[in-house]
């Protein structure tokens, strides 16, 4: 049932980002926030399904999560660089300073936080 669900999903997904780029009407940078949008939701579900499946401290472990990382990463960007696009100075900079915040704070807390207290 749940991989089921996933490609039901997986094609909700691809079918609204194509017909996002279809509706964009040749605007490049809206093609590339669809485009960008979508592989690197593709490249964190697969980056998780390997971190799910590798074994406990084994350097695969270790690349899925950096992949994880720079996914997420990448997503936030995008979406930040979108909506600051919008939004006047003052907010689109607090926008900005809101993704470092997450992009360094993710990096810190898989990396570097050991988690012990």
């Amino acid at each position: 049932m749940a991989s089921w669900l996933a490609y039901v999903w997986f094609g909700f997904l691809t079918l609204n980002s194509l017909l996002a780029i279809y509706r964009s009407h040749g605007d490049i940078a809206g093609i590339a926030f669809v485009a960008t949008s979508y592989l690197s939701l593709l490249l964190l579900f697969w980056c998780l399904q390997q971190y799910e499946r590798a074994p406990a401290n084994s350097p695969a472990k270790s690349r899925s999560k950096a992949g994880v990382w720079f996914s997420s990463s990448l997503l936030t960007v995008v979406f930040s660089w979108r909506v600051s696009a919008l939004m006047p100075w003052p907010v689109a900079a607090a926008v900005w300073l809101m993704a470092a915040s997450t992009v360094v704070g993710g990096f810190y807390t898989l990396f570097l936080w050991s988690g012990r207290q």
